[in-house]
């Protein structure tokens, strides 16, 4: 029989083990007793090495084992030659140098042991390079003697030095907690998760418990089916697009709740929402009853909901965590601003979570030090290029991108924090910029901005468009979107904004095009109405005065022919709003205007 010792164990690397002399002691007490085979471990490296150095060296034959390939059951067999002649007592041969080839007279085969929960490797379940292989022995007292030994069973078993796998979910929610004091992480706002991170989760922080949230989850799944089931069975064709019963009954219960809503709050109301502010400060939502309809209410706790349940879904599939690469606010001027999403500012000032950016030449910076310093010394009160609009206090500054490209790169950096589907940062030569400012005694403030291509093939006369957070809903917007057609109708085209839309960018967009149709269809006195003539007069694309026509339910085809329907009580509703709002400053004055189209680049 021939046997297949080892005399030394070696690594991948072909150094000495450091057991191979307690493993030679152990050989040599056991053959004291008699020709007893021996129980070693054969790695693939230190085959390949003892074939290459010694083998020819001796002059034998080398024994070539094939690859290890997992079979079923994932057991792997060896075959060994049997010989005539055993090796004597005592005597250490080399693994691969067994003499001279003889005839085989039977094969024996060997069973690998494995262990129960091998490591994996890139390549599946099958050994790597560095994974042993035990021997068995036919001589079943060897075996008995090596299990009863705790130092050899430990060392042949001891799989400590081998990696675990972790996943990565369970570290990150095992190390997050709500950062809502007194909150738990239990429940959710959404009412479909039994945990939450993050504030927009936490039903604590919006004065809810996690049992409230489960029943209005429940409600607004049923609301949502049952307004599926009407959808499906009250489609219209395009031609059809009267409200109906329903929608109208609709209608008349939620304008009756808006009317029927408290104008203000009473004595103890106010008292209760200054207890509870003076009581949580900002580590809780305001009290938001009694201040809008419960309609309204209603609404905005249903897109609470959608956003809470949007970022969870983010933050399970790893898009959102807390080392994520992502500026989390921004100190401009006298206010702090929460970003809302990514822009690409260099890597060692987006891992910061906090940047400083001067209001005025819009350059960002890494601490109040850095920013104190350079106001100090910053010259700029005002963006760069020409003052081509001013009334008041708001002033609109022309800006080319290619003299004064640096600004507008931080300029369009600073808009990506507040824009998802703005793709220019670095490009910007081919555009103008028109920035509006609001004036004080201590320079003029960023209000927003809109960009257009110096030639434009499509005609759009809004690239870009942004209102900085902290002047929305003040009616700057709108006064921006009036500015770009008031450009539009003094250079003699007809412009559209750049698709696509950002949310807040769509409705803005609508609510514009509404009115100027509303004043036009006020304005009218004729019998006979064309889309042309309001295009040409109001400089807006055709498409949108359909697109327009068709939300407001006033075009209808009929006998061949398209009506443009003049709905007095729209006109009215929109007359009323128009005399509540009174004068105010927030209008484009066209005779303010200083400017004149660039011609060229």
């Amino acid at each position: 029989m021939v046997q297949i010792c080892r005399s030394k164990n070696f690594g991948s690397d072909g150094t000495e083990d450091s057991d191979s002399s307690a493993e030679r002691e152990q050989t040599n007490s056991s053959e004291s007793d008699g020709n007893i085979p021996k129980r070693t471990r054969l790695t693939r490296a230190s085959l390949r090495l003892s074939q290459s150095s010694q083998g020819k060296a001796m002059g034998w034959i080398p024994i070539y084992f094939p690859p290890l390939r997992p079979v079923c059951s994932r057991w792997l067999a060896l075959a060994s030659y049997s010989s005539p002649n055993p090796l004597a007592p005592g005597h250490l041969q080399d693994p691969l140098n067994v003499g001279p080839f003889l005839p085989p007279t039977h094969v024996d085969t060997l069973d690998v042991k494995q262990d129960e929960s091998p490591p994996l490797t890139p390549t599946g379940n099958a050994p790597s390079s560095e994974s042993e292989l035990d021997i068995s022995s036919p001589n079943a007292s060897h075996d008995e003697s090596l299990a009863k030994d705790p130092a050899l069973r430990d060392s042949d078993k001891d799989l400590s030095h081998r990696p675990k796998r972790r996943r990565c979910h369970e570290t990150y929610n095992f190390n997050m907690k709500c950062p809502t004091p007194g909150c738990n992480s239990l429940g959710h706002l959404t009412g479909k998760h039994e945990r939450h991170f993050a504030v927009s989760g936490c039903p604590l922080y919006h004065n809810l418990s996690a049992d409230e949230c489960k029943v209005k989850a429940t409600t607004r799944e049923k609301h949502e089916e049952e307004a599926k089931v009407q959808e499906e069975s009250n489609r219209h064709a395009t031609r059809h697009q009267t409200p109906t019963s329903r929608q109208t009954r609709y209608k008349e219960q939620v304008t009756e709740m808006r009317k029927g809503r408290n104008s203000g709050l009473s004595k103890e109301q106010k008292e209760k929402y200054m207890e509870h502010r003076q009581s949580h400060g900002n580590t809780r939502e305001p009290l938001l009853e009694n201040i809008t309809s419960e309609y309204d209410l209603e609404l905005f706790r249903k897109a609470q909901a959608r956003a809470s349940e949007d970022l969870e879904r983010l933050r399970i599939q790893g898009q959102i965590t807390e080392g994520s690469n992502m500026i989390k606010t921004i100190l401009f001027g006298r206010y702090e601003l929460d970003t809302w999403y990514h822009s690409p500012y260099p890597e060692e000032y987006a891992r910061l979570g906090r940047l400083y950016v001067c209001e005025f030449c819009l350059k960002y910076m890494k601490s109040q030090t850095i920013l104190r310093r350079h106001m100090a010394k910053c010259v700029w009160k005002h963006p760069p290029g020409d003052e081509v609009y001013r009334k008041g206090a708001i002033s609109v500054f022309e800006v080319d991108g290619k003299k004064n490209k640096i600004y507008c790169q931080n300029l369009c950096l600073l808009a990506k924090l507040f824009l998802d589907h703005k793709t220019l940062y670095y490009d910007v030569e081919p555009f103008l910029f028109y920035v509006m400012t609001e004036a004080d005694n201590t320079g003029c403030h960023l209000v927003g901005y809109f960009s257009k291509e110096k030639n434009s093939f499509l005609n759009y006369n809004v690239s870009c468009i942004l209102t900085m957070p902290q002047y929305m809903r003040q009616g700057y917007g709108k006064m921006l979107i009036d500015f770009s057609y008031l450009l539009s109708k003094v250079e003699e085209k007809v412009g559209s904004p750049e698709r696509p839309l950002s949310d807040l960018g769509l409705i803005s967009y609508r609510s514009y095009w509404k009115e100027v149709l509303l004043r036009y269809m006020y304005n009218f006195q004729g019998k006979e109405i064309s889309i042309k003539e309001i295009s040409q007069e109001t400089a807006v694309n055709p498409v949108d005065i359909v697109s327009t026509l068709q939300s407001l339910q006033m075009l209808k085809y009929w006998k061949g022919k398209h009506l443009v329907l003049k709905r007095q009580d729209l006109i009215d509703e929109w007359k009323s709003k128009e005399t509540k709002r009174g004068s105010n400053n927030k209008t484009i004055d066209p005779s303010s205007l200083k400017w004149t189209p660039p011609k060229g680049t």
